[in-house]
C-alpha cells in the first residue's frame, strides 16, 4: 500500500463519520420538527375540568394532545364553579401552544335539562363586597353545634337552639297572622 492508499482509506473513514453525523443531525431535526407539530395545534380542543386551585381562580384541565398526563393549569374567560368540575370544556390554546390552554366555555350534555346554576344539590353564591346572597332550590341550613337556622322554599324560617336571644336598639316588632307565646 502506498501513502496515497492510506490517505484514501482515512478519507473514507472521515466521510463515513461525517455522513453518520449528518444523518444523526437530520434525524434529530426531523424529530424536533415533528415534536413542534405536536406541541402547536390550532383551533379548539375539548377537554375536562378536573378541579380548581388558587381559591377557584385557576382551572385544572386534561385534554388530548397535552404534554404528559398530569392536569394542566388553565386560564379562563368564564366564571367556573364547583358544579362545572367533571364537565367537558372548550379550550383554545394560546398561540397554538398546548402548554397554555384557555377555558372558553363549559359544554352541556344531553342530561343537562336545567341551567348549570340550577342543578339539584348545587348552591349559588354571589358576593360583591357590599352584601352576600346565598340561594338554593329547596332549603338552606346554617348550623353550629346545637343551634341552627333553616330557610325553606315554602317561606318558613326555623330558629332552633338551647338559648335564643333577640335584641334591638330601636323598635322590636313582632308581626304575624297570629303570634303565639309558649
Amino acid at each position: 500500500m502506498s501513502g496515497q492508499d492510506v490517505l484514501e482509506v482515512d478519507d473514507v473513514d472521515t466521510a463515513k463519520v461525517e455522513l453518520t453525523s449528518n444523518l444523526a443531525r437530520l434525524l434529530q431535526e426531523s424529530r424536533a420538527t415533528k415534536d413542534l407539530q405536536i406541541i402547536h395545534q390550532s383551533g379548539v380542543v375539548c377537554g375536562e375540568l378536573i378541579g380548581m386551585t388558587d381559591d377557584g381562580r385557576t382551572a385544572l384541565v386534561l385534554y388530548a394532545g397535552q404534554l404528559g398526563s398530569a392536569a394542566i393549569m388553565a386560564r379562563t374567560v368564564i366564571d367556573l364553579h364547583g358544579s362545572h368540575i367533571g364537565k367537558k370544556v372548550v379550550l383554545m390554546l394560546e398561540d397554538g401552544d398546548v402548554s397554555k390552554p384557555i377555558v372558553m366555555g363549559v359544554l352541556r350534555d344531553k342530561h343537562d335539562g336545567e341551567s348549570l346554576g340550577e342543578q339539584a344539590g348545587q348552591i349559588e353564591l354571589d358576593a360583591d363586597g357590599q352584601r352576600m346572597i346565598v340561594s338554593a332550590k329547596e332549603q338552606i341550613v346554617l348550623r353550629c353545634g346545637k343551634a341552627s337556622i333553616t330557610l325553606t322554599n315554602s317561606g318558613k324560617v326555623l330558629i332552633q337552639g338551647t338559648y335564643v336571644l333577640s335584641k334591638s336598639e330601636g323598635a322590636h316588632r313582632i308581626k304575624g297572622g297570629s303570634v303565639q307565646l309558649n
